[in-house]
């Protein structure tokens, strides 16, 4: 009997190592890239995509779900790491933030995680319903997109964020030009002639709808900007993302299904 007992602990001892070996281990020293503000923000920047649909785990290396892990984010206790594993799948796991971190790594984690929470409650509700006129007087509403991949940016001309990924979000635009299926619009806060003159200077591939302040923060109740919106065929909300990073890998997801 103690001869099974121990075959199986060995069984099981095996089975959990095999599935940390399959995880890797963090891209980056976890201790270290909190010395520096400057070291974390920039790993954050190219590497943590929490808009995404990404494997969650807490500090034990268990799965949790993604609202537990934005949750754990928010109150400010941790830091996302992404493990190495293979390329098309993204491991995020929960490392303690050090007593000795700078405060604005703490800061900016949580107002992060705290966004993204709040765009996750979106996913999987119908896009509000909307009757749009862009700057070139085409009508746009939800029964015209109907069998459509719908893409929103949301932005306004004084964002630096916003303005900054113009070019990565105009490529992209470039790369779906052949799928009939996937539109790209833009709601701005701004009004026609600020969004005219601005436009010659720095355009933008997107349909532009002016004047949105009201509808994005009311009705919409965003939280950041820019914020993009994945619509699916059907009209629901399929991603709602903080970037341009994340909304080319979201989309190409997205895409692939419809």
């Amino acid at each position: 009997m103690k001869k099974i007992i121990y075959i199986l602990a060995f069984f099981v001892l095996f089975i959990s190592c095999s599935e940390q070996t399959k995880l890797g281990k963090p891209e980056v020293n976890p201790v270290e890239i909190q010395k520096k503000f400057m070291d974390w923000w920039t790993y954050q920047y190219n590497n943590i995509m929490l808009s995404i649909d990404f494997v969650p785990l807490d500090s034990n290396s268990k799965e949790i779900t993604k609202q537990a892990f934005l949750q754990a984010l928010s109150e400010g206790n941790y830091i996302p790491i992404r493990l190495k594993s293979d390329k098309n799948v993204f491991y995020y796991k929960l490392f303690k933030i050090e007593p000795t971190s700078d405060t604005s790594i703490k800061a900016t984690i949580s107002e992060a995680a705290f966004n993204e929470k709040q765009n996750l409650k979106k996913e999987g509700k119908p896009f509000p319903k909307f009757s749009f006129k862009d700057l070139n007087g085409n009508l746009i509403t939800n029964e015209n997109l109907k069998g459509k991949i719908v893409v929103i940016k949301c932005w306004y001309i004084h964002c630096t964020a916003c303005i900054k990924e113009f070019p990565e979000v105009n490529n992209l635009v470039k790369k779906y030009k052949d799928r009939k299926d996937v539109i790209f619009i833009s709601l701005a806060e701004d009004t026609p002639e600020q969004l005219m003159l601005f436009l010659e200077k720095k355009p933008l591939s997107y349909s532009v709808v002016p004047d949105m302040k009201t509808y994005m923060n009311l009705t919409l109740q965003l939280n950041a900007f820019p914020t993009h919106f994945i619509i699916n065929k059907e009209g629901t909300i399929a991603k709602v993302l903080s970037d341009y990073k994340s909304l080319e890998v979201a989309l190409k997801k997205v895409s692939k299904k419809q």
